[in-house]
């Protein structure tokens, strides 16, 4: 086996992770709409064109720490046991996440709160959620349960951002597993 690939692989994970990390840091420092890509590249030490092949724009490069969690709780749905029901795997499957990652750093409230305050990071950041939407909805297809998918996956992706919402405006008070919990169980009772 050629191991070039896997370095070259984790290369670009690194300079990823790199890229959102100055992203973060000078959107903290210097306000979102202070912070230009070329800004970020510098911060990175990367070329502009290098910025470009691995984000469309400073939204990209702030909400990837988001879209590695969304999409590693993808994959832990699709791990599930076939027979569980569909909204059992979403569950169980964003506490094994939770386990395994811990609570989210203050990245996580810094994201929701500059999300909430420009309207450019919150189209970005729901465009991925459409996504993510759907990839939901695929990994839950045939599953137990009389919720369509496609309706289980926008419910469960709903009440994630309002339990990450109600976990900034509380202060962070309690951990966000609590508040996710909480906001999972409101959502499963029925309405009527």
């Amino acid at each position: 086996m050629d191991p070039t690939p896997g370095l070259r692989e984790r290369k670009k994970a690194e300079t990823r992770q790199a890229v959102h990390e100055a992203a973060l840091r000078l959107v903290v420092e210097h306000g979102l709409d202070a912070v230009t890509v070329e800004s970020i590249a510098d911060a990175a030490n990367i070329s502009r064109r290098t910025f470009s092949n691995y984000f469309a724009g400073k939204e990209d490069a702030l909400l990837y720490g988001e879209e590695q969690r969304m999409g590693a709780l993808v994959e832990r749905v699709r791990a599930q046991p076939p027979g569980m029901p569909a909204w059992q795997a979403l569950r169980v499957s964003i506490e094994e996440l939770q386990e395994e990652l811990g609570e989210p750093e203050r990245e996580w409230a810094l994201r929701t709160r500059l999300a909430r305050r420009h309207p450019s990071l919150m189209a970005r950041q729901l465009a991925n959620h459409a996504g993510l939407e759907s990839d939901l909805a695929a990994a839950v297809a045939g599953r137990p349960g009389d919720v369509p998918g496609r309706v289980l996956a926008a419910a469960f992706l709903v009440a994630l951002r309002l339990a990450s919402h109600v976990w900034t405006e509380e202060g962070e008070a309690r951990t966000l597993r609590e508040v996710i919990r909480e906001t999972l169980d409101q959502m499963a009772r029925p309405f009527s």
